[in-house]
C-alpha cells in the first residue's frame, strides 16, 4: 500500500483506478479490502489525516446474521428468524430488498474477509438484540466483535489509526474493552481477574516507554487496525490522506472521474469500476444539519471528524437523492459534555456503563423521570427529545447515589474514583453535589419535590423489582445492561440511599447518520428516476440505513457496512472488467 499524506505527486494526472472509495471508516476501508483481494487497483481517499471514522471510536461490533460464527453461541438460530426480526422492528421503513440482501449476503461476506485478510471476529456469548420482546429477536450469535490486535504490527502505519477517545482509555492511553473492565474491577477477588489485569497492566508500561499510547488495540481500533494492516499488504492500494473530493465527473450517465485536493494540488484519476461513497454522513454539514437534526447542536455530537457532507453535495449534482421513511434522521445516544486541559471538548457517550444500572435514575427539570433508564441508547436520545416537548427535558440529570457512583462510576468519573478526582469533576461543574436531595435539586435548579419524589417512587420499585411506570428492566436486552450480582430483584433497579448524591447532564447526541443516499441492493446510487447512477455507489452511513432510523441491535451501521462494502467492491471491479 502507498501511503501519500502530504501530496499527490506519486498519482499520475489521469492515472486510471478500478475503484475509488471516498472515506477511510469502518465501511470504507471494507469496501477497498473487498476489492483489493479481487485484485483491483484501489485508490482510498480521506480527508483527515488517520482512518477509521467513527468507527475506531466504537466498539467494533459487527451485526451480521448467519455468519459461520453463529453457531458457536446459538445454533439455533436462523436467517428466516432474523428476517422476522428486522420485519417487526423496522417494517416498513426501509427496503425489505435491501434488508434481504444484506441478510443473504452476510455470511460469504464475513468469510471472504476473514479468509483472505487479517480480520477476525468472535461471537460474544451474550449480546442481545435491542428489542428483544420482540418476535424473532435472539441474545446472541448475531453480533460479531473484532479480536484484540498487535497494534506494533503496524510500524509506521500505527500513527495513522484514530486514536481512542481519551475518556475512554485507562492509565494513560491504555484501552480495555468490557471483558478488561470486568476483570479490572473484579482484581482483588479474583486470580484469574489479577492475571488478566497484570498482564494488560504491565503490557501498556512497556508500551510507554517507545509509544504515546497502548497498542494493544480492541474494539473499533482493533477493526480499524486490522483493516488497515490488511490493506497495507496490497501493492495496488493507494491511501491518500488529508485528501478532499472536489469532483465527481461523468460522460454520458456514468462516473468516470474524480479530482482530489490535497494541500492545495489536484490530481484528476480516471475511474474505471466506481466510486464509494463512505464519508461518514451528512452530520457534520451546517446546511444539512439544519435540515435534518433541527434544534440539535453540532456541540452535541460525539462521532468523530471528518464527515463533512461534501461528498453528499457532490453526489446530489449527479442526481443522487436521500431515501425516504425513517424513524429518525439520526441515532442518538444520551451524552455528557466536560472541556478537557487543552480546550477541546469531550462528549461522552453513556451507552451501557451507569444509567441502566440499580442505584440510578433520570429525570427532566421537574425532577421527574421520563424515560425507561434502561432501554437502548438510540430510544433513550429519542425519548430525551420527545419528552422535550412537553416538559424541559435537555438537558436531563443522571443521577445517583454514594453507594452507586463508586460501584459503577458515571459518565466520564469511573468506578471507584478517589476523592482527589471527584473533586476535580466537582471543581468543573461535571459533577454536581449535594449532601442531600434538596441541596443536589438546588444546584441543579430542579424542582426537589419532584427529584425526592421519583427518588422514593424508584426506591420503592427497587424492593418489587417492578417499574410500572417505564419497565425498567423488563426486557432481556435490558436486564443484560444492568447488574445482576448487585443482588436485587431486578439488576435494573437498585434504591437511591446513601448521601452525597451526584448528578451529570445529559444531552440528546447524534452518533450517526441514518438518513442517506437510496441505494439498490447492491449498493448503486438512485438516481431521480429510481434508476442506478453508473459507477456510483454507497455505504456505511452515506447509504440510507437499511434500519430505517431504528436502532435494532449492537453493529447495525458497522455490519451492514461491510456487507455492502463487499456488494459494492464486488459490482464495481466486475464493472471495471467490462
Amino acid at each position: 500500500m502507498q501511503v501519500l499524506s502530504q501530496n499527490l505527486q506519486a498519482i499520475q494526472e489521469q492515472e486510471a483506478f478500478d475503484l475509488v472509495v471516498v472515506g477511510a471508516g469502518g465501511a470504507g476501508m471494507s469496501a477497498a479490502l473487498f476489492a483489493a483481494i479481487d485484485g483491483a487497483k484501489v485508490l482510498l481517499v480521506e480527508r483527515t489525516g488517520h482512518v477509521g471514522g467513527t468507527t475506531a471510536w466504537s466498539a467494533g461490533t459487527t451485526w451480521v446474521p448467519g455468519s459461520h460464527h453463529a453457531a458457536k453461541v446459538n445454533p439455533q438460530d436462523s436467517l428466516a428468524d432474523a428476517k422476522r426480526y428486522l420485519d417487526n422492528a423496522v417494517g416498513e421503513r426501509s427496503d425489505a430488498a435491501l434488508r434481504q440482501a444484506f441478510l443473504d449476503h452476510g455470511k460469504a461476506a464475513v468469510e471472504q474477509i476473514e479468509a483472505h485478510s487479517e480480520l477476525r471476529y468472535r461471537p460474544y456469548p451474550k449480546h442481545p438484540d435491542y428489542i428483544s420482546d420482540l418476535g424473532g429477536s435472539t441474545l446472541s450469535g448475531r453480533a460479531l466483535e473484532p479480536l484484540p490486535f498487535d497494534g506494533r504490527l503496524l510500524g509506521d502505519l500505527f500513527k495513522l489509526i484514530r486514536p481512542p477517545i481519551p475518556e475512554f482509555t485507562v492509565l494513560g492511553g491504555m484501552m480495555v474493552d468490557r471483558t478488561d473492565i470486568n476483570h479490572l474491577l473484579a482484581m482483588t477477588q479474583s486470580l484469574a481477574s489479577f492475571k488478566h489485569s497484570a498482564r494488560i497492566i504491565l503490557r501498556h508500561l512497556k508500551d510507554r516507554i517507545s509509544h504515546s499510547r497502548g497498542t494493544r488495540l480492541v474494539m473499533g481500533n482493533a477493526l480499524t487496525a486490522r483493516l488497515l494492516y490488511s490493506l497495507s499488504r496490497h501493492d495496488k492500494v493507494t491511501l491518500a490522506l488529508n485528501t478532499t473530493v472536489e469532483r465527481i465527473a461523468q460522460t454520458g450517465q456514468a462516473v468516470d472521474s474524480v479530482t482530489l485536493l490535497q494541500n492545495g494540488q489536484r490530481r484528476t484519476v480516471n475511474v474505471r469500476g466506481g466510486v464509494v461513497l463512505a464519508s461518514g454522513g451528512f452530520n457534520r454539514n451546517p446546511e444539512l444539519r439544519a435540515q435534518l437534526l433541527p434544534g440539535i447542536p453540532l456541540d452535541w455530537c460525539p462521532a468523530a471528524p471528518g464527515h463533512t457532507g461534501q461528498a453528499h453535495e457532490l453526489a446530489s449534482n449527479l442526481g443522487a437523492h436521500y431515501g425516504q421513511g425513517a424513524l429518525s434522521n439520526s441515532f442518538w445516544a444520551p451524552v455528557s459534555r466536560r472541556q478537557r486541559p487543552d480546550g477541546s471538548t469531550a462528549v461522552f457517550p453513556h451507552f451501557v456503563m451507569d444509567r441502566a444500572k440499580p442505584g440510578f435514575l433520570t429525570v427532566n427539570q421537574a425532577g421527574e423521570r421520563f424515560v425507561n433508564e434502561s432501554t437502548s441508547y438510540h430510544l433513550f436520545g429519542l425519548g430525551m427529545q420527545a419528552a422535550h416537548q412537553k416538559s424541559p427535558s435537555i438537558p436531563a440529570y443522571l443521577v445517583c447515589d454514594a453507594a452507586a457512583l463508586h460501584r459503577y462510576g458515571i459518565g466520564m468519573v469511573r468506578p471507584g474514583a478517589s476523592a482527589g478526582l471527584l473533586k476535580s469533576f466537582l471543581a468543573d461543574g461535571y459533577l454536581t453535589q449535594g449532601a442531600t436531595l434538596d441541596e443536589l435539586a438546588a444546584k441543579l435548579g430542579l424542582a426537589a419535590a419532584g427529584l425526592k419524589a421519583s427518588v422514593e417512587k424508584i426506591n420503592a420499585y427497587a424492593q418489587t423489582g417492578v417499574d410500572p411506570d417505564f419497565g425498567r428492566g423488563s426486557t432481556a436486552y435490558s436486564q443484560n445492561i444492568g447488574d445482576a450480582s448487585a443482588g436485587g430483584r431486578n439488576p435494573n433497579l437498585g434504591p437511591l440511599l446513601q448521601g452525597p448524591y451526584y448528578a451529570v447532564k445529559l444531552y440528546p447526541g447524534d452518533i450517526g447518520a441514518a438518513t442517506g443516499f437510496a441505494t439498490d441492493a447492491q449498493a448503486r446510487v438512485l438516481g431521480a428516476d429510481s434508476q442506478p447512477i453508473a459507477g456510483l455507489y454507497a455505504v456505511g452511513n452515506d447509504q440510507h440505513s437499511i434500519m430505517g432510523g431504528v436502532y435494532t441491535a449492537p453493529g447495525i451501521t458497522i455490519g451492514p457496512g461491510l456487507v455492502f462494502g463487499y456488494l459494492a467492491a464486488r459490482d464495481a471491479t466486475a464493472r471495471a472488467r467490462g
